[in-house]
């Protein structure tokens, strides 16, 4: 695809971090906002449906106590957090009501991608919003959400929702204008990249910055994200929300930010969640033979494949499958607790009876729970 497909994506989430949408001082750009919902509203006047993924609760809270910067402990973040999203949600519920749009918040915590029966009715309840004709207005829970089930950064959530709702096109807006190849606050030669087909191990070691002193994210989560979306065959584009006009140009298919093209047409909707949703719990590191198996042939996950565990884990949850140089090649459901596969790594399944005293399956991971990433 190229960027005059754009036009054609019919379903959109549109993710907008806090150093867009708040000044310095962490009071929300009603003019920016403004302007946002808009944009939106025009979307969705074209018959397009908008997911909006706002950051901003914490800033907004911060602005609104009259603190100078953010806090660092939990719960006084939390407190600034129900303090700020109230104020957020104000405004977006009264931008958007100009434009004749209605807005429903839905507050997430990262658990929620865990279990797929949630996660489907998170799917579920989105598109029924949808189907309304409501503009879905979502955030993470900061309120409640402590450190085993919080995203960290809403470009994670982006990408996880876009996923559920199997979006044609994922917009990340920041406070920079795209993926450089070289951090550019370091390196005022740095180029812009327009497009990225591959994101390299260099790119990824270039784009460890973080986010502004209100925000959470930085280059280095929104390539996260990409990890996310690009698997599932969702193009994402990263550009400056402080562009004039900028999700209708970037729609109309104008140069703008970079985008990062999918490498797949998409996938099967429990392999979508099986790569995106939940969590591993372990990793099962793999030989060469095994790689080429589940890369090029869509095989299972034999023992005689596996040459490692690390951590542990029970049957039926999800695990990292890893090369033997640390890349993730793929994710799925494991047949066997992290010591069974402990007792059989390396064997052919016609043994794992005699090793185990008795054999429920022949594959590690069977291949119908299994996603290549």
């Amino acid at each position: 695809m190229d960027r005059s497909d754009l036009k054609n994506c019919r379903r959109i989430v549109v993710k907008v971090g806090t150093s867009t949408i708040t000044h310095d001082t962490g009071k929300l750009n009603l003019f920016r906002m403004e302007r946002l919902a808009r944009a939106l509203s025009d979307l969705h006047n074209q018959g397009k449906d908008v997911v909006l993924i706002t950051s901003g609760a914490v800033g907004a809270g911060v602005g609104r106590m009259g603190l100078r910067e953010r806090p660092s402990t939990l719960p006084m973040k939390q407190a600034l957090a129900a303090v700020g999203q109230a104020s957020l949600m104000q405004m977006y519920e009264k931008f958007f009501g100009e434009y004749g749009q209605t807005v429903g918040q839905v507050l997430l915590t990262r658990d929620a991608f865990d279990d797929r029966p949630r996660y489907l009715n998170i799917r579920n309840t989105l598109c029924g919003l949808l189907e309304l004709g409501v503009v879905p207005v979502i955030n993470e829970n900061d309120t409640v959400a402590v450190e085993e089930i919080k995203f960290g950064d809403n470009d994670t959530l982006s990408a996880l929702v876009a996923v559920a709702v199997q979006a044609d096109l994922l917009i990340i807006l920041s406070d920079i204008d795209g993926l450089y190849d070289r951090n550019p606050k370091d390196n005022p030669d740095a180029k812009l990249l327009p497009v990225v087909d591959h994101i390299s191990e260099e790119i990824r070691q270039n784009s460890t910055g973080r986010g502004s002193s209100f925000a959470s994210g930085g280059m280095y989560t929104k390539l996260a994200a990409a990890d996310i979306a690009l698997p599932a065959g969702i193009p994402m584009i990263i550009a400056s929300g402080g562009e004039d006009r900028v999700v209708r140009r970037i729609v109309e298919g104008e140069d703008l930010g970079t985008l990062f093209l999918p490498s797949t047409e998409g996938t099967h909707g429990r392999k979508r969640w099986i790569a995106a949703g939940a969590r591993p719990q372990g990793i099962l590191v793999i030989d060469d033979g095994a790689v080429t198996a589940l890369k090029e042939r869509g095989g299972s996950l034999l023992p005689s494949g596996v040459i490692a565990v690390r951590g542990d884990f029970y049957r039926g949850q999800m695990v990292s499958i890893q090369a033997i140089h640390g890349d993730e090649v793929a994710r799925g459901l494991v047949n066997y607790d992290s010591a069974d596969v402990l007792a059989i790594l390396g064997r052919q399944s016609d043994e794992i009876e005699s090793l185990l005293g008795e054999r429920d399956f022949d594959e590690v991971v069977h291949r119908d729970n299994l996603a290549v990433i």
